[in-house]
């Protein structure tokens, strides 16, 4: 059915006159996967918003089996058939699997809740796609791969035939991915339709049959993957043609500028989440930490960054303990952070680009009097800035909550970049924006390395963190498993062994990773 899907001359314009969509055509086949690329602001978003009700289009039709339909809430939605997996899980932790599962379309057995009749739903939808999942664990339990196939089961219970999945593998690990992919071809067997959105170019042409890109809130073209390379997509996703890998000479490693020893921290449950570990980072080098997301990397980088205590052992910023440093002090002893939520920690919403680039350098006597800020200074200085990390938009007087994702990370490493540092603490750098802001940014990391900082580097994207670090440091279970000196070496697939625990290097090995 060639027209199964259709999405016609769709247009939305938000208040502020920004136009997220304009006349965007999208059409999908029954029992396809098609993928949806674009860079971030491209309008991907806003598109699957409206397929799902969350969001009304103010021009264009949805036709869904030759019926124009009304999508007005996502109940609405769900009743046409339509599913959606968001990138950040809608899961309740303390709640079972069956018991996520059913929300919305619970049995119950008289005035009560059927819990049997629940575990049975789970176990058909299951049983019907091949989910190897227990529908009595406990959530806030099960891995992140298992939560992910919990989203779509979810879906599916509601009688899903068209599935909307965002960033399905943003967290997941080579192995993790391959099972998830033989799963998605299984329900592509049996008719279902499913729209795969991702900045992962080399999994849309494993995975899917067909790709439109959207650029600017335009259409530009829809192509069948086997017809296009890598490089075909990233061009027609940004205009230009895109560096996939970053190109680096060999590291020159100097001294020590972070030392961290026996490091043990205990989450607010009095659980210990990181186990001893030891590590360092040299000026000149980028020191790549990789881990399926819940092994201790978010407690170790809150933990570095002043974000979160530590118990035992010692963390030492060029030579001098961290653990009674403020976060101000930390950044005048120069380390500087580049956080994984940048909407919570790295920006402040309400203000301007200008004021979010400078926040951090109005005691600094080029912006600021003892007295009166120097608005013009200030003005001069961030319009170079923007210029120099190609933020796009009006001005600086924007206010940054009007910019894509991939721009407002961009102002986020143009103030912590051009901050006084000696260490970078990169926390998910690229993760959710474009192939055009990623590359940039993680050429810019590579700048920073050469000119002789140290780089601390955590990523879910295998292949960045492969591309990107000198050293590589795996965590599982709260400790570090694996220590590669020698990345060039390192596969994707060996990586994911020791980010699932299969493998596990001696004591012995891993204490290489401290240099002192």
């Amino acid at each position: 059915m060639d027209n199964y899907l259709v999405m016609q001359d769709i247009t939305r314009v938000y208040d502020n006159g920004i136009i997220a969509n304009d006349k965007v055509n999208f059409s999908a086949r029954k029992g396809e996967i098609h993928a949806i690329c674009g860079e971030n602001g491209a309008g991907k978003t806003t598109l699957m918003k409206m397929l799902f009700g969350i969001e009304q289009p103010d021009e264009g039709q949805i036709i869904i089996k030759g019926e124009p339909v009304h999508l007005t809430s996502p109940t609405v939605a769900i009743e046409h058939g339509i599913g959606m997996v968001h990138q950040h899980f809608m899961l309740v932790p303390s709640l079972t699997v069956a018991e996520n599962i059913i929300l919305g379309v619970e049995p119950t057995k008289g005035l009560q809740f059927d819990m049997q009749k629940a575990i049975q739903m789970t176990e058909d939808v299951c049983q019907k796609y091949g989910f190897d999942i227990n529908p009595r664990a406990i959530v806030q339990d099960i891995t992140v791969g298992v939560k992910q196939k919990v989203e779509i089961v979810k879906a599916l219970v509601k009688g899903c035939e068209i599935l909307i999945l965002d960033e399905p593998t943003a967290v997941l690990t080579p192995q993790e991915t391959a099972e998830l992919f033989v799963q998605l071809k299984q329900l592509r067997e049996n008719g279902h339709t499913i729209i795969f959105i991702s900045h992962k170019l080399n999994e849309v042409k494993e995975l899917c049959d067909r790709v439109t890109v959207i650029r600017k809130g335009k259409t530009i073209s829809t192509f069948d993957t086997a017809n296009v390379t890598e490089a075909d997509i990233s061009r027609a996703m940004v205009g230009v043609d895109v560096e996939l890998e970053v190109a680096k000479e060999p590291a020159q490693p100097k001294e020590n500028v972070l030392v961290v020893k026996d490091l043990g921290i205990y989450n607010e449950i009095g659980k210990k989440v990181v186990k001893n570990i030891s590590f360092s980072v040299r000026a000149g080098e980028v020191v790549g930490i990789a881990g399926v997301e819940g092994n201790g990397q978010r407690e170790l980088i809150d933990a570095i960054t002043g974000l979160h205590t530590y118990a035992e052992g010692n963390i030492m910023l060029d030579g001098k303990e961290v653990k009674d440093m403020t976060i101000k002090q930390l950044r005048k002893e120069g380390l500087v952070h580049v956080p994984e939520d940048r909407m919570t920690l790295g920006i402040a919403g309400a203000m301007s680009i200008k004021e979010n680039m400078i926040a951090d350098k109005m005691d600094d006597p080029q912006f600021a009097s003892k007295v009166f800020i120097k608005p013009k200074a200030i003005k001069e200085q961030t319009d170079k800035w923007i210029k120099e990390y190609l933020v796009l938009c009006k001005n600086g007087e924007q206010n940054i909550n009007g910019l894509s994702g991939g721009n407002i990370q961009k102002v986020v490493v143009a103030r912590e970049f051009t901050s006084f540092n000696k260490l970078l603490v990169l926390d998910q750098p690229t993760r959710g924006i474009d192939v055009g802001a990623a590359e940039f940014i993680r050429r810019r990391t590579i700048e920073m390395r050469d000119a002789g900082k140290a780089v601390l580097l955590t990523s879910a994207d295998l292949g960045e963190i492969l591309n990107l670090s000198d050293i590589l440091l795996v965590m599982y279970g709260g400790e570090i498993v694996g220590f590669f000196p020698d990345v060039k070496s390192l596969t994707e697939d060996e990586l994911g062994y020791y980010m699932l625990g299969v493998k596990k290097m001696s004591a012995e090995e891993i204490g290489g990773a401290l240099h002192v």
